[in-house]
């Protein structure tokens, strides 16, 4: 497994999504990262390896690995659901829990069903072909620094807040290869970039 690496998330609440990636520097045996103070795009896939229409999408969401703006100005992420297992194909990255994902997505917008490929920006269903400039809004910085394992995250928000937030861990990976034998997509080789192969959810107390 090629490893894209780890994004750090904060969320402030099921409807406001403030995103950050960060860039690292090392220092004396801990890596720092430190985001800018602005929110930037969180970009969602929900996708399947046993869907033929899903293939232009992924591809859209590869080619982004070219974008200067990549972890800067937006994150991507492919959530891979399971219910196209069914057709034959079992999705080697599929999760009930990205499943469960979109349909919690889907109850908000009051949606009558789930469907792939799906893009949410945001937290919102998006059929954009482009992924807009970053916003300007100052949420503020989250730090993080990692050192013998353990992981300390510091965030100094823009506005005090006495709420508390969410960080969220994902965990990414890219060039994932796949010899799909059976399903829509049978007789492929599909390559997937951006996947969630993993997800931690904690919460940090206002001004932590």
């Amino acid at each position: 497994i090629h490893h894209c690496g780890l994004v750090f998330l904060m969320i402030r609440s099921a409807l406001l999504f403030m995103t950050v990636l960060v860039s690292a520097t090392a220092l004396e045996g801990e890596t720092v990262f430190e985001s800018k103070p602005t929110r930037i795009h969180l970009l969602e896939l929900f996708t399947s390896q046993g869907c033929s229409s899903c293939l232009p999408a992924e591809a859209w969401l590869s080619n982004l690995k070219n974008d200067p703006r990549l972890w800067q100005d937006f994150v991507p992420l492919a959530f891979h659901v399971d219910y196209w297992d069914h057709l034959g194909w079992r999705d080697l990255f599929a999760s009930k829990v990205w499943t469960e994902r979109q349909a919690d997505y889907s109850a908000r917008w009051k949606s009558e069903s789930v469907y792939t490929p799906a893009f949410v920006l945001n937290g919102v269903e998006w059929r954009g072909t482009a992924v807009p400039p970053a916003g300007t809004e100052k949420t503020g910085v989250l730090k993080i620094v990692i050192k013998d394992d353990r992981v300390t995250a510091t965030f100094k928000p823009e506005v005090k807040a006495t709420r508390p937030y969410d960080i969220h861990v994902a965990r990414l990976g890219c060039a994932l290869g796949s010899d799909v034998t059976a399903g829509e997509n049978r007789g492929r080789k599909m390559v997937h970039d951006f996947v969630v192969l993993g997800l931690t959810n904690e919460t940090m107390k206002a001004g932590a």
